[in-house]
């Protein structure tokens, strides 16, 4: 069996041994639920779509995804196992990969759970379902940006708690940074140009492009890059690490 997708089906099972993973799905689609519905006013705006859904997920991924991501490499060099893991016949990147791909699809389940709100707006009215397909794309690149972002720092440290802030912190600041109050106050001080590169390495920025239904290679290769740069900080830091 391939090492990447032995570790992939490894870590998958371990989310649903424990509550975990129930937990995080209840709370993730009550929270998606209840925002849409009442902070979204889905009713009373009288449109047939999912932006209010989409509008909360940004938000919503900055506190539950270092929750999923702060167990991956921290409880591993805490239990003392990673060294049993990294002693087996597998690279560091089947490793890195495996571990991510495992904390992506569980991502992507919870996701994908919220399809009756997908249904709903379908017996509602009319909704541009190309536009809904896209904003859910775009929010499942938007969660493994979070999660290879999450699984670097949770190999910087064993605590799972600084595991948990660090990521939240960076994450917050990669959002903040394509948020139009922040960029009118840059704008104010600094050239279009220094305006126009902050925006670029925002979360916020690129996700709201998708979830308008345009999918642009720009914005698709700013998640994938994302991803690639933050497992191979995650593989440096696992190498500099493993012998502490």
């Amino acid at each position: 069996m391939n090492p990447t997708l032995a570790i992939f089906r490894r870590e998958l099972r371990a989310y649903f041994a424990t509550p975990l993973a129930y937990v995080f799905i209840v709370i993730f689609l009550m929270l998606a639920g209840a925002l849409t519905f009442y902070l979204g006013g889905f009713y009373e705006r009288g449109q047939a779509d999912l932006q209010p859904f989409f509008n909360f997920h940004p938000w919503l991924y900055l506190f539950l995804i270092p929750a999923v991501s702060m167990r991956l490499w921290s409880e591993e060099r805490k239990s003392g196992t990673i060294e049993l893991l990294l002693t087996l016949p597998v690279t560091m990147w089947q490793a890195v990969l495996g571990k991510f791909l495992a904390a992506w699809a569980f991502v992507a389940l919870a996701l994908a759970l919220t399809f009756p709100l997908w249904i709903t707006v379908n017996y509602l009215g009319d909704p541009d379902n190309g536009v809904i397909l896209a904003s859910y794309l775009g929010s499942l690149l938007m969660a493994g940006a979070f999660l290879s972002i999450g699984a670097c720092l949770s190999a910087a440290t064993r605590n799972q708690v600084i595991a948990f802030i660090l990521t939240v912190v960076v994450c917050f600041l990669l959002l903040l940074a394509g948020f139009p109050l922040v960029l009118n106050a840059i704008g104010a001080l600094f050239p279009q140009a220094v305006v126009d590169a902050i925006a670029q390495l925002s979360f916020l920025t690129h996700f709201a492009a998708i979830a308008k239904g345009v999918i642009d290679l720009r914005d698709l290769a700013f998640f994938v890059l994302t991803i690639v740069f933050w497992l191979y900080a995650c593989a440096v830091v696992i190498d500099l690490k493993k012998a502490d």
